[in-house]
């Protein structure tokens, strides 16, 4: 059984906090530019067209935030993949989730897990994250979102919230690119055979997969 005190406090609860607290701060104008961003996401289709549960994964090989090639296959032979997007270190939802999914890896590895994190930031965005967090699983850059596109997780800001993210912290400096282009905040458990068991898919960057979730997902592929 799980030890569900390494996950530490529940991961969805933060992220209400941060809601509310967005909801207290945050002028009308915001808020209602990133509730029709969170609209248009819902509407484009993406969440039909991305990879799920019962879908191959695709391998691939990216850089982690030392500059050192990581391949999926090569972790997929140690055991079961849990595979997570981040939109950038600027996002303070991923932040929250980031440091979660650090709090919750003891119990990862101990079922037999390797976490992977993939981030349209650049290297070194990436590694400035990693360090800030202490993160102790691999953090890798999906420059131009290479990979993320290849699970159909990829989709365009509204010209409204692209301005907005480029006034406020340089969305360009992070990523590199103008593509005004982001990953959802998916995460996948991938078995060694390349089998997606599980899939958290969800078109309100707000909402992420639960560390517990996750750890169910791993039980029950480990007794199937």
């Amino acid at each position: 059984m799980k030890d569900k005190s390494v996950v530490g406090e529940n991961l969805a609860s933060a992220l209400d906090q941060r809601k509310n607290e967005f909801s207290l701060k945050a002028d009308e104008r915001k808020k209602r530019v990133y509730s029709e961003g969170i609209q248009a996401v819902s509407a484009s289709g993406i969440l039909d067209q991305a990879k799920k549960m019962g879908d191959q994964a695709v391998d691939f090989e990216l850089e982690n935030a030392l500059g050192n090639p990581v391949r999926l296959s090569d972790y997929l032979e140690k055991g079961p993949v849990i595979l997570t997007w981040y939109r950038g270190g600027w996002c303070p939802y991923c932040n929250l989730t980031l440091r979660h999914m650090q709090k919750a890896l003891p119990g990862f590895r101990a079922q037999g897990a390797n976490l992977i994190a993939l981030t349209p930031e650049l290297p070194d965005k990436s590694l400035s994250t990693a360090q800030k967090h202490e993160l102790e699983f691999e953090v890798l850059s999906d420059v131009g979102n290479q990979v993320a596109r290849q699970y159909g997780i990829v989709f365009k800001l509204t010209d409204e919230v692209a301005e907005i993210y480029q006034q406020s912290f340089d969305i360009l400096e992070y990523n590199g690119d103008d593509s005004q282009e982001l990953p959802l905040a998916a995460t996948y458990v991938i078995n060694p055979r390349g089998k997606i068991v599980y899939a958290f898919l969800d078109a309100d960057y707000r909402n992420r997969a639960e560390p517990t979730d996750i750890l169910n997902a791993l039980e029950l592929y480990r007794e199937g």
